[in-house]
């Protein structure tokens, strides 16, 4: 883990970037907006009640004890067999292993997700590898500049790297702020597409369903994506944040069949309407994106909903089967390939079992869940 500098949390964009922003479909009065016209506003009536119920904590929110990890050194040693391999770090934050390409998604390595060193949500346990440990990279990708997406502290550790970084219209000016020389930052709108110099290699914005900003006064004044990424051999989705949209519908059509789908499934509530998905909804996307292995991510990592933390994970071990999904669920740390992965270990209930044998609810054992095999 690293440090926690204070976060410089106000960028505006200028010249030739607000020139970008201004001339986007998605951008009018000086704000962006979902296409479908979803805000990020909470449903009437439920504002203070939702807050109250965030601020007050408690419940299984946090788990009693970091969560188990591995080191993912030596897997990353050796080049992934199939040509396509996926390590969880945590949260949203990916090392990815493309066709010979690392790929590092929205990189999230501080203590809190939050402008302040002091308060805001706390990560759980340590990224399994420190950054200056990383191998060399291809790219890093920014989905949007939420804290817990978008981390001061890490992209002034990356800069070190001398990796190009793909973000989302306006997010470029944070970067620039921060000491990323500009020739290293490429902003997209949707649906736009870079090509990595050195391969056949596509990075491509894609639609998503939320909002943005690190401070009140900058609401939506930058944009918000998700990204596929296409090798000579295999196509990758990541949703970044977003709700339930039919814009996945297109996405499936102009950039997939993809190998591998990367959906956000933590932090949900019913009173924030679509900007999350949740597990339930993930499952949909899915099933909008045309299938593929699913890897869910946003979860595990910091507390920043109203629900048990390993939530996420239990539901779709309830619903997955049931609906044939090649789910996999790596613990922290762990290198994948998808099309070896045959079930899904339940790594976390090493933990949560420990809470329950602290309450008079029956222990749940840890076991292995092949794909489409109902679980009881």
């Amino acid at each position: 883990m690293i440090g926690e500098p204070m976060s410089p949390f106000r960028r505006r964009s200028r010249g030739l970037r607000r020139e970008r922003i201004e001339a986007s479909p998605r951008f009018s009065d000086g704000i962006f907006a979902n296409t479908t016209g979803v805000s990020a506003a909470l449903k009437k009536g439920t504002t203070f009640p939702v807050m109250r119920e965030f601020l007050r904590g408690g419940g299984r929110r946090v788990p009693i004890a970091p969560l188990p990890s591995v080191s993912p050194l030596q897997g990353w040693a050796k080049p992934a067999e199939t040509g396509l391999r996926a390590t969880w770090l945590g949260h949203s934050t990916l090392l990815l292993e493309i066709d010979g390409v690392r790929v590092l998604t929205d990189p999230v390595w501080g203590r809190r997700v939050s402008p302040s060193r002091l308060i805001g949500p706390k990560r759980f346990q340590p990224v399994p590898v420190p950054i200056s440990k990383l191998p060399p990279l291809d790219a890093v990708i920014i989905s949007h500049d939420h804290y817990d997406h978008l981390d001061y502290p890490s992209i002034v550790e990356l800069i070190r790297h001398d990796v190009p970084f793909y973000t989302s219209l306006g997010v470029g000016a944070h970067l620039e702020a921060w000491g990323v020389p500009p020739e290293r930052i490429i902003e997209l709108d949707w649906w736009e597409s870079a090509e990595l110099s050195t391969t056949d290699f596509r990075i491509t914005a894609a639609p998503s369903q939320h909002f943005s900003g690190r401070a009140a006064a900058d609401r939506n004044r930058t944009l918000w994506s998700s990204f596929a990424l296409r090798g000579p051999r295999h196509r990758v989705f990541f949703s970044g944040d977003t709700g339930l949209t039919p814009e996945y519908e297109a996405i499936a059509r102009r950039l997939g069949p993809f190998d591998l789908v990367m959906l956000e499934v933590g932090a949900f509530h019913p009173a924030w309407g679509h900007i999350h998905l949740g597990p339930d909804n993930a499952l949909e996307a899915l099933k909008l994106l045309g299938g593929g292995s699913f890897l869910p991510v946003h979860w595990g990592t910091f507390d920043l909903g109203i629900h048990d933390w390993d939530e996420p994970a239990e539901r779709l071990i309830e619903l997955a089967p049931s609906l044939d999904t090649h789910l996999m669920m790596p613990m922290l740390g762990a290198p994948i390939e998808p099309s070896r992965v045959e079930g899904v270990e339940t790594w976390w209930r090493a933990i949560s079992t420990l809470e329950r044998r602290e309450s008079p609810l029956e222990d749940v054992p840890e076991r292995l869940v092949p794909i489409g095999e109902p679980i009881d």
